[in-house]
């Protein structure tokens, strides 16, 4: 006879057989930081890998540590500090997250989206995505910037997608449009600060596309997502566009371009995160400034803009 199961194996079998928290916890996390802050933030920024930077430039800052936020996975990856902060950037209100979470770290995609649902409870409007991410389009230099236009779900080909499960009305509807996930007059705000901060030659658009990770990508399958129109590859952001879309949120996704992908066999470069590190430390003084203006052009509630 098999000896009764502890209370941590139960808990475990429970959590493996989740396909989602439920609308009560998402609400007690929201509920529990709207306490702990007299900050509402309309605007929710989400770093990349060595992008953190920007959140350190929040005025008047409540820190939270992702380990003491009540439902809130913890960040693993080097480069993403694992905090949550509130505060003002140029006067407007907003939370950031310095680091995300992965499907690769061992979470389910439910898991990985937690924060986006969090924040739409909080009153956020608007999300900005950044991300580090590796050139396929040959045009690219490692520095730029690129504003997704559209992205290329590739985990979703083989059924992985946040939205599975029971569909909450109370976020939005079964089977939300993706063909305007990315906020068009966002992208063209963007692509018009940076060309007025001189910085056209380095800002591109175009399509990035999401792998599962964490492994970088082999020379064929580079050549294959390029030829599928991908423009960047990276390991992170489409599940957190899906899940902010399905609640109906404006979204602008930008990628640091932190190495080009390697298409040639004859060639001895390899990627790794100590280059996606350095490159991100780079260039975030670019993208700071692009955000900050960014921020300060929006106007919130009314979707009209300066």
């Amino acid at each position: 006879m098999s000896p009764p199961a502890s209370e941590t194996q139960k808990i475990r079998r429970k959590e493996e057989t989740r396909v989602g928290y439920t609308y009560e916890e998402y609400k007690q996390t929201a509920d529990w930081l709207l306490n702990k802050t007299k900050h509402r933030p309309a605007v929710a920024i989400v770093c990349g890998s060595g992008l953190g930077a920007l959140g350190e430039l929040l005025k008047d800052a409540v820190t939270f540590n992702y380990s003491d936020i009540p439902n809130f996975p913890h960040s693993t990856v080097p480069g993403h500090a694992g905090r949550l902060l509130f505060g003002n950037l140029n006067g407007k209100p907003c939370v950031c997250m310095q680091g995300r979470f992965h499907c690769y770290e061992g979470y389910p995609l439910w898991k990985v989206t937690f924060p986006i649902r969090v924040f739409r409870l909080m009153g956020v409007e608007t999300v900005i995505l950044t991300n580090a991410a590796g050139g396929l389009n040959q045009d690219y230099n490692v520095g730029d910037i690129m504003v997704i236009r559209d992205h290329i779900n590739m985990p979703g080909f083989a059924g992985q997608n946040p939205l599975i499960g029971p569909n909450d009305d109370r976020f939005g509807p079964r089977f939300p449009a993706m063909s305007d996930a990315y906020d068009k007059d966002l992208r063209k705000l963007a692509l018009a600060i940076g060309q007025e901060l001189g910085f056209s030659e380095k800002l591109r658009e175009g399509v990035y596309c999401s792998l599962g990770g964490p492994n970088f990508e082999t020379i064929a399958e580079c050549r294959f997502l390029n030829n599928l129109g991908a423009d960047a590859v990276g390991m992170s952001t489409v599940p957190e566009v899906i899940v902010a879309r399905h609640c109906g949120l404006r979204i602008l996704g930008m990628s640091l371009i932190t190495n080009k992908a390697v298409t040639d066999y004859d060639s001895e470069t390899t990627a790794n995160h100590e280059e996606v590190l350095q490159a991100g430390k780079d260039s975030a003084k670019f993208l700071e400034k692009l955000v900050t203006c960014l921020i300060q052009r929006m106007e919130l509630n009314n979707n009209v803009f300066k």
